[in-house]
């Protein structure tokens, strides 16, 4: 049983040291904004860059076939030696070099999907010069709105990452600076329970969490018109959600953690698979089938896929169970290790 005083007192404390830091004041809210800002100025909605292509020179059907990749407004060519073709194309100057003597010959790296387009246009406009005609005209139609575009992608996996990082560094760090400090031994004289010194921890965590959310998605709304499809009470709620679970394993990476450079070890040795595999600034799938189920069970995984269907989407809680399930074992599990191993000294 958690007695109010000695949590509130403590999480009092706990704000008042925060808001004393401006530097706790710029990674918690100034961060996140200024990385969406510049990731959404980088992938913004922009005219098709064209295709650098070079064209072998020293024959005559070289020259037409440069005259006809000019022509073209998709295209960048280049007409150029032998030596500046695979100098450029090693470099990564050219996406394709097009070779025209007696055929055409396309070169360039097929583990470099910008070359394998470069490869299929420069094919396509050479066919059609040459006067194929397809059997089926299609139309085109382009398509750009909200919900669609990268941004909109980027914004909720923001929303998780920093959630995860504040939740872990916020609430692990604090304690272990605290032990080293001495101020944990002090702690121990004093009527207050190991419970209520942990909750008030937290909840100082989520108090700074409404306001993230808050400024992130209003951020995101006003910068780059942003819609949020879904509940905003689901929004919220799922942000507390994932508050708890990544204040939880903080806690646990800092119950018994002696010096700062162990626990941020830890930190890093538990967030760095996150990061990577955990669909913040790409999506999950990309990785193999076999690691699919691992990814899934990803505390971070789970936030993002979660927070992309109901603000992209405009999915219900309901449909989230899983994802929800996910996130809250997270949580019973690293609160229940901490009370268990959670240590004053």
């Amino acid at each position: 049983m958690i007695r109010w005083r000695p949590f509130r007192e403590l999480l009092l404390a706990r704000m008042r040291e925060a808001l004393r830091e401006p530097e706790v004041i710029f990674w918690a809210f100034g961060f996140p904004i200024l990385l969406s800002l510049a990731l959404g100025i980088a992938f913004r909605n922009k005219a098709p860059e064209k295709v650098f292509v070079a064209v072998e020179e020293g024959t005559a059907a070289a020259k037409a076939t440069f005259a006809t990749l000019v022509a073209d407004a998709r295209f960048d060519a280049r007409l150029a030696s032998a030596e500046e073709c695979a100098r450029g194309l090693r470099l990564g100057k050219f996406a394709v070099v097009v070779r025209a003597a007696g055929g055409v010959e396309f070169r360039y790296d097929p583990s470099r999907p910008d070359s394998i387009l470069a490869r299929t246009l420069v094919n396509d406009a050479l066919q059609r010069a040459a006067g194929r005609k397809d059997p089926v005209a299609p139309t085109d139609r382009e398509v750009s709105e909200p919900g669609a575009r990268y941004i909109d992608f980027l914004i909720p996996g923001l929303l998780g990452m920093n959630l995860m990082s504040a939740g872990m560094w916020g609430v692990g760090f604090v304690i272990v600076d605290m032990r080293t400090r001495k101020y944990l031994k002090r702690l121990v004289a004093t009527p207050m329970r190991k419970a209520e010194f942990l909750a008030a921890v937290v909840a100082s965590r989520i108090v700074f969490m409404v306001t993230e959310v808050i400024l992130l998605l209003a951020f995101g709304r006003i910068a780059f018109g942003m819609e949020i499809r879904g509940s905003l009470v689901v929004t919220f709620g799922l942000g507390l959600l994932g508050a708890f679970c990544f204040a939880g394993l903080g806690l646990l990476v800092a119950c018994r953690a002696q010096k700062i450079e162990t626990v941020s070890g830890l930190m890093n040795l538990v967030m760095m698979p996150m990061f990577v595999c955990s669909g913040t600034f790409f999506s999950s799938e990309r990785f193999p089938d076999f690691a699919q189920p691992f990814i899934k069970a990803l505390p971070l995984t789970a936030l993002n896929d979660a927070l992309r269907a109901v603000i992209i989407e405009g999915a219900g809680v309901a449909s989230q169970w899983a994802r929800i399930g996910v996130l809250a074992a997270w949580m019973v599990v690293g609160a229940f290790l901490s009370l268990r191993w959670f240590r004053w000294t």
